[in-house]
């Protein structure tokens, strides 16, 4: 029992040293990796100042099972702080919960899509200007009747998964970028006390756990915190995938990057589906709109040519280890390949984000009082 005891001890302090490099606060440590994200649409913004936080899948330790969070609008600590939501990551012999904070910085969320603006890198669904928060219209849903700060710059984005965790046998592969990792050192608070009532409220319904709605949850979001009745809740349309058992730890590599291909991801550029050419934002000025036109043409070629490289270079290996009667040989090639699609699409969705994002035209400033 002492030794228990020690090794107990020994284990959370070795939890806690992780905490650092892995960007957030770690919370519990499962043997069991999480569903795939529900499909949901998202209820409309309450009013204005809220900030959208997504659903995620929480463990409950007293039913030893997941249960879904919806996602719901929420008011910022701060005037400035933004939602980093929290995610789930393979750490070499278990799965560990990272919570989420607000911050000035949006920061590493482990790669996961998790849809309204937090499609695996910063967040697209609008921006603090002068002490106000502007909604991007392309992806946040509100009423532009009752909330007049809105802009609209249309995101790129294409869901190849609803993966909804890092690293291991089928997760995420994206790692942190230094700017994502100085977020995390940045001054943050943890989620204020309608998210935590929120979850307490998730935790203690029965049909939010994944046993029960088998990855499709009756509340999947909720326009205010802690409401799952009324015309705000959304239920989920479809699940992300079916829920089974092999991503548990005894079948996750020792060390994460190891990712064979699962049903719901494409394991050839090939099975991607095709590029949407982008649509460059109208800011008012013709020829600045002409040159990021052009810039996104640019970018949108040198994609093309990237995924044509790798998918030929895949088919090449693909005919060559037909060839050859080796299973084992084959598995690791399809791996390989996994890895390498799954990485160029988040690759071309980074640069494609942070194209936009530098394009976006500055909110109109506010008229000033004038003295009557």
């Amino acid at each position: 029992m002492q030794t228990r005891f020690i090794r107990t001890l020994l284990f959370a302090f070795v939890i806690l040293c992780m905490s650092a490099a892995a960007f957030g606060a770690v919370g519990v440590v499962i043997t069991v990796g999480p569903p795939a994200l529900p499909v949901y649409e998202q209820p409309i913004c309450p009013g204005d100042g809220y900030l959208w936080t997504p659903g995620y899948w929480a463990w409950g330790d007293d039913f030893d099972d997941y249960y879904w969070v919806p996602g719901t609008w929420i008011m910022a600590p701060e005037v400035g702080f933004l939602w980093t939501p929290g995610y789930w990551g393979w750490g070499g012999d278990s799965f560990i919960f990272y919570d989420g904070y607000w911050g000035p910085t949006i920061g590493f969320y482990g790669g996961i899509n998790y849809g309204f603006g937090y499609f695996g890198v910063g967040f697209a669904g609008g921006r603090w200007d002068n002490g106000h928060f502007f909604y991007n219209r392309a992806v946040a849903n509100v009423n532009v009747t009752n909330i007049h700060n809105v802009y609209n710059t249309t995101v790129s984005n294409v869901t190849v998964n609803r993966v909804s965790y890092n690293g291991g046998n089928g997760g995420i592969t994206a790692r942190a970028t230094p700017e994502e990792e100085a977020a995390a050192h940045e001054r943050h608070v943890g989620p204020v006390a309608a998210q935590t009532q929120h979850t307490q409220q998730a935790h203690s319904d029965p049909e939010q756990r994944a046993s029960r709605n088998q990855g499709k949850p009756p509340v999947a979001a909720s326009a205010r915190a802690g409401d799952f009745k009324g015309e705000g809740v959304v239920k989920a349309s479809e699940a992300g995938g079916r829920y089974t058992t092999a991503n548990r730890a005894d079948n996750q590599p020792r060390e994460s990057g190891s990712a064979p291909r699962p049903e719901s991801a494409p394991g050839h550029v090939r099975d991607l589906p095709a590029a949407e050419r982008p649509t460059a934002p109208t800011s008012g000025d013709t020829k600045q709109d002409k040159r990021n036109q052009q810039q996104l043409d640019k970018q949108y070629g040198q994609q093309q040519k990237e995924r044509q490289k790798l998918q030929q270079q895949q088919e090449k290996e693909d005919q060559k280890i037909a060839k050859q009667n080796n299973d084992a040989k084959k598995q690791q090639v399809e791996q390989r390949h996994q890895q390498q699609t799954q990485q160029l699409q988040q690759r071309h969705q980074q640069q494609s984000q942070e194209m936009q994002q530098r394009m976006q035209p500055a909110p109109a400033a506010r008229p000033e009082a004038r003295p009557r």
